[in-house]
């Protein structure tokens, strides 16, 4: 049996759950928590970093990141499922990708900066740092909002985790300043139930 080490709350292993998913590989594998701030943990053994999700194959070997792990799943599910052919295809959409997990990178940082700092500690200038970031894409993307009428990427799957990340830990005023993006985020739900099946509530 494969095993995917992840923790409910993480946007990045909720994308890989969804991708299992929609590729029909979710029940080859088990999910088992992880903790990242244990250091007796063993997936500190499993990725050197400590960090999640880490794939864990039959024959014991492991897989990160998120995006080498959904490159895997689409190569195991006979490939150009999530991560398109062609040159083009599949450049804007693992571009999407790479925009769409930097906006979960600089919420998580976020959402560290106060959870595991003592508050003396606390950067208001690092936070507003990484929440320009956040700011800068999600205008970029209110403007250039995905298609989804081809068929659903890799691109799109990061984009629906990074915003429902962004829901969960930081409210939904986004959406107001970013309709299109709700509004896409919607569309994607519909097409998408696994978005919904893996969603974290707490």
């Amino acid at each position: 049996m494969i095993i995917l080490r992840s923790s409910p709350p993480s946007p990045f292993g909720r994308k890989t759950k969804i991708a299992a998913k929609l590729l029909g590989l979710y029940d080859q594998i088990t999910v088992e928590n992880g903790d990242t701030k244990d250091p007796s943990d063993s997936l500190r053994n499993q990725n050197p970093l400590g960090k999640i999700p880490i794939l864990i194959m039959e024959d014991g070997e492991t897989i990160y990141d998120s995006s080498v792990i959904l490159d895997s799943l689409d190569r195991m599910a006979g490939g150009g499922k999530i991560i398109p052919e062609g040159d083009e295809n599949r450049r804007k959409a693992l571009t999407l990708q790479a925009l769409a997990d930097g906006i979960m990178d600089a919420s998580i940082l976020c959402v560290y900066e106060t959870r595991m700092r003592p508050e003396n500690e606390r950067s208001p200038a690092w936070v507003d740092y990484q929440s320009e970031k956040v700011d800068r894409a999600l205008t970029y993307l209110e403007q250039n909002a995905p298609a989804l009428e081809n068929g659903i990427n890799v691109g799109h799957i990061s984009l629906a985790c990074a915003l429902g990340y962004r829901d969960l830990r930081f409210g939904k005023n986004w959406r107001e300043s970013y309709p299109n993006l709700a509004s896409w985020l919607e569309d994607f739900a519909a097409k998408v139930p696994a978005f919904e099946a893996t969603k974290f509530e707490g």
